[in-house]
């Protein structure tokens, strides 16, 4: 069994008197892509902010490489979050920035590395994703929202992580374009050997490329596991995610 990369315990979440998780627990293994699944409230996208800490759950604790990271300095908080890379729904890219320069602003930000260096790894991260070369004289605003992604995953890229955080990675991509990107995500996590965590609405995601998945509902952990582990749970929620597979997915 792979090593545990992140384990959260007992989270609890609350945003003045609305209880978001009441002790969600869930553990992520080195080398897997590991999704958090729920309906609209149920707290996937706040479990994620906690894990790259952008939010601070009320109690609990998440350990991420074996380090508790409510208990860190800034110094060694800057230092662990140089070990993942994060794509955010939106691509969250600079519109005033080339696709070339939004990737090449982490290795000036990070590195000392010299600019002829930093512009070959660019293009290499661009060709990575699959987009084509010419992409990185592009803006934001001359992309296909299926770019947009694939140019944010190079950013995300960019310091070579061994953890990825996806946020709704197919949001706003078409059926096609949204199996193109999971395959990439999946092809991704086979030659860089990374961990994936993402947070997915999108069950034909959770059926093609997710190892295991934690669903969130009624601020708990209604079942956590692999697609069959979790058809094998009796709960409604189940039920309403998955129609129990019987007429195909639904949704």
């Amino acid at each position: 069994m792979n090593p545990i990369v992140i384990e959260a315990r007992n989270i609890v979440t609350s945003f003045g008197d609305t209880c978001i998780h009441d002790n969600v627990s869930c553990t992520i293994r080195e080398n897997e892509i590991y999704a958090l699944l729920g309906g609209s409230g149920s707290g996937k996208s706040t479990l994620l902010r906690e894990m790259i800490m952008l939010e601070t759950p009320a109690s609990g604790s998440i350990h991420i490489f074996g380090e508790n990271i409510a208990k860190l300095s800034l110094v060694e908080a800057q230092k662990l979050r140089r070990k993942w890379g994060v794509l955010f729904q939106s691509g969250a890219l600079y519109s005033s920035l080339t696709v070339g320069e939004n990737i090449a602003l982490l290795y000036k930000e990070y590195t000392n590395l010299p600019q002829n260096l930093i512009h070959e790894l660019v293009k290499l991260k661009i060709d990575l994703v699959g987009l084509p070369s010419h992409a990185i004289h592009l803006y934001p605003s001359e992309l296909s929202g299926g770019m947009v992604k694939r140019a944010a995953l190079a950013r995300a890229l960019a310091l070579d992580p061994k953890l990825l955080f996806l946020d709704e990675p197919t949001s706003g991509l078409d059926p096609l374009s949204s199996r193109q990107f999971d395959a990439l995500i999946r092809q991704l996590r086979d030659l860089l050997g990374l961990t994936i965590v993402l947070v997915t609405h999108d069950l034909d995601t959770i059926h093609h490329i997710v190892d295991r998945f934690v669903l969130l509902g009624e601020k708990k952990v209604i079942a956590q596991g692999t697609l069959n582990e979790v058809l094998a749970v009796n709960h409604p929620i189940v039920d309403y995610f998955f129609q129990k597979e019987t007429h195909g997915i639904q949704g």
